[in-house]
């Protein structure tokens, strides 16, 4: 099973931050900009929320709002579920799944040290299950009864 470290691994420990006050257009702006659908948002060195692609199409446009007067804190999503580099990624679309989430931020020894997504979680899956397939029939191919 593949781990959280192991799959930061193969795709970077690149995270895109923003601070709580940020406006929700420079938001938007850097994620475009780094072609992300969502960023963390960091006061200090402390997680305290998430934003998303999400967030601005149900809390800013939806309610009227603009995003040049809307700072990041009114819309983020503020109850963080994070995940630690030795859990699996099992573990993490299992949460994802539970908790209906897109983005884990990962946390080592509470420092901010990668972000994962459900599409990372979906392609590792798949790779994963896609070995085991090739493994089973090379052994049957080459164990024939």
């Amino acid at each position: 099973m593949t781990t959280v470290a192991q799959l930061l691994q193969d795709k970077g420990r690149a995270v895109w931050t923003i601070a709580p006050d940020a406006m929700v257009y420079d938001a938007l702006s850097l994620m475009a900009e780094k072609n992300v659908g969502a960023l963390v948002v960091v006061a200090g060195q402390r997680v305290v929320g998430i934003i998303s692609e999400r967030d601005y199409a149900r809390k800013v446009i939806l309610k009227g709002k603009f995003s040049k007067d809307t700072p990041v804190r009114e819309i983020m999503t503020d109850k963080v579920y994070f995940v630690r580099p030795a859990q699996t990624v099992e573990e993490c679309m299992a949460l994802m799944t539970a908790e209906r989430v897109r983005h884990l931020p990962v946390l080592e020894d509470e420092q901010l040290v990668g972000l994962i997504s459900i599409g990372d979680v979906v392609r590792t899956v798949i790779s994963e299950k896609e070995f085991l397939i090739k493994q089973l029939e090379h052994y049957i191919t080459d164990n024939p009864r």
